[in-house]
């Protein structure tokens, strides 16, 4: 029997106080935070570039690109490396802390009680015991015009 293959291998990350998640197949390390550098005539979600092990990679401020208002960096604050397509991205986030097998059967759909901010971003929820999780679609979180963008960012 195959069963696992109906799980999902997540990582939880916190953005103003709620926890999102995004596949773990499409996430590289966690960092803390570090220096970056501006890069003029970018959507102003893209805080900059970082040199990450020798790779040039934007930095999106996750909460800024999903409509919410910024937090302020802390101890706690991290970048998620992730794959958006073929670019390599450094995601901004309050805290990462967590790696999940959610049942895929308890993804429901992202609906109304979320409210229409963001929604195009989001893959579904679980209800997870007391927690609520919002699964993330990478590949909406940025359009392909923008991934363009950053690509030029990148030379």
């Amino acid at each position: 029997m195959e069963e696992m293959s109906s799980f999902l291998k997540v990582i939880v990350f916190q953005l103003n106080e709620e926890e999102y998640t995004i596949p773990v197949h499409q996430a590289g390390s966690i960092e803390k935070i570090m220096p970056i550098t501006r890069v003029p005539g970018t959507a102003p979600f893209v805080k900059g570039v970082i040199n990450l092990r020798g790779v040039v990679t934007p930095i999106i401020d996750l909460c800024e690109r999903l409509g919410m208002e910024n937090t302020r960096m802390t101890e706690q604050t991290r970048i998620i490396t992730a794959k958006i397509g073929d670019l390599a991205v450094g995601l901004i986030v309050d805290g990462a802390n967590d790696v999940l097998d959610i049942n895929q059967e308890l993804i429901e759909p992202s609906s109304e009680a979320i409210g229409t901010e963001g929604l195009e971003f989001i893959q579904g929820v679980v209800h997870l015991e007391q927690r609520l999780l919002v699964l993330l679609n990478l590949e909406k979180v940025l359009s392909l015009e923008e991934v363009h963008d950053l690509k030029k960012a990148e030379v």
